[in-house]
């Protein structure tokens, strides 16, 4: 019987387990670059690179532009944010997306994202960067900028904001037995290489169990702002078949996981929920980000798209989302 609840357990994670995953297609390797300023540099920085999946990771920014700073989730790369990359150039923002292996422990993550950023802004006469991170992207963000996390930043001349989007803070509900005791002592311990095998080194991190949920820890001053975008991902849809009929739902992470009053507590914090899926929010080739990119506008992240603009605007979007 107790063989049988970890088959279950075992194949119920796999649905939901990260890896990394990568395009390999040449003509997704570069994209439009809009109205971006004339880059003045170029930049190699392990754990950042533009946008795409392109091999080749080299940076072209403009020294004198604020940089924006996109992580991706699981199942996810660089290239998750092409299409976004784009609709910021359009609006004449840069980009760099950071890269990281989505089974490596979520501390060793943060740390690396904290290092990237630092260059980063070491490198540019403009010390204004915003940290968007999707999902598990989120999580790794905000740690990055916590004095839980690495405090390399603290001695840094730097101006940060920070979005999360679809981050569960509260844990993953669904790894719970992971972190649990009981579980432990119930499966003699199979649980933990079970757990281990599905998720990597972060296996017990995103339990609710866990010093890295549990200790969140403050953001440090250098953070101006927190835009925490939160999905109600009930009733929500990724695919439909040719009759219409939901054949995929958008649903990853409940309300509950996704709020925490240690975190929200934060005068800097701006919570802002609405129905989207999870997937949805962010873009996918079947939905443009119409929601995700209201908000980023409304609240100051992404650049207002001008009137004489709009209609080159929702050509791009059916461009890059069909």
């Amino acid at each position: 019987m107790r063989i049988k609840l970890l088959t279950v357990i075992f194949v119920g994670f796999l649905i939901s387990g990260c890896s990394t995953t990568f395009s390999d297609d040449p003509a997704l390797w570069t994209y439009n670059q809009g109205a971006l300023p004339k880059p003045d540099i170029q930049l190699k920085i392990d754990g950042l690179g533009p946008c795409t999946d392109n091999p080749d990771r080299t940076l072209h920014l403009n020294s004198k532009s604020p940089t924006i700073v996109l992580a991706h989730g699981c199942f996810a790369s660089a290239g998750r944010f092409r299409a976004l990359a784009e609709v910021f150039a359009f609006h004449g923002q840069q980009t760099a997306c950071f890269t990281y292996d989505d089974r490596d422990s979520m501390m060793r993550s943060a740390s690396e994202l904290v290092d990237s950023v630092k260059k980063l802004n070491q490198s540019m006469k403009n010390n204004n960067i915003t940290i968007i991170g999707h999902s598990q992207g989120g999580l790794i963000s905000r740690k990055a900028l916590t004095t839980e996390g690495d405090k390399t930043l603290l001695k840094e001349n730097i101006n940060l904001n920070l979005v999360t989007i679809s981050a569960p803070i509260n844990g993953i509900h669904a790894a719970s037995d992971c972190g649990s005791p009981l579980w432990r002592v119930m499966t003699l311990g199979l649980i933990v290489p079970i757990c281990y095998a599905v998720s990597g080194d972060k296996w017990y991190e995103i339990t609710r169990y866990s010093d890295f949920i549990q200790k969140p820890g403050e953001l440090i001053p250098q953070v101006n702002n927190y835009l925490k975008i939160v999905t109600d991902e009930n009733d929500t849809c990724r695919q439909r078949d040719e009759e219409g009929i939901c054949i995929e739902d958008d649903y990853v992470f409940s309300l509950e996981e996704q709020y925490f009053k240690v975190i929200d507590k934060d005068k800097r914090l701006n919570n802002v929920e609405l129905n989207a899926g999870h997937v949805e929010i962010v873009g996918d080739h079947r939905v443009a980000p119409r929601k995700l990119i209201s908000i980023l506008q409304s609240n100051g992240y992404m650049n207002k798209t001008m009137v004489g603009q709009k209609l080159a605007f929702e050509k791009l979007l059916s461009f890059l989302y069909n």
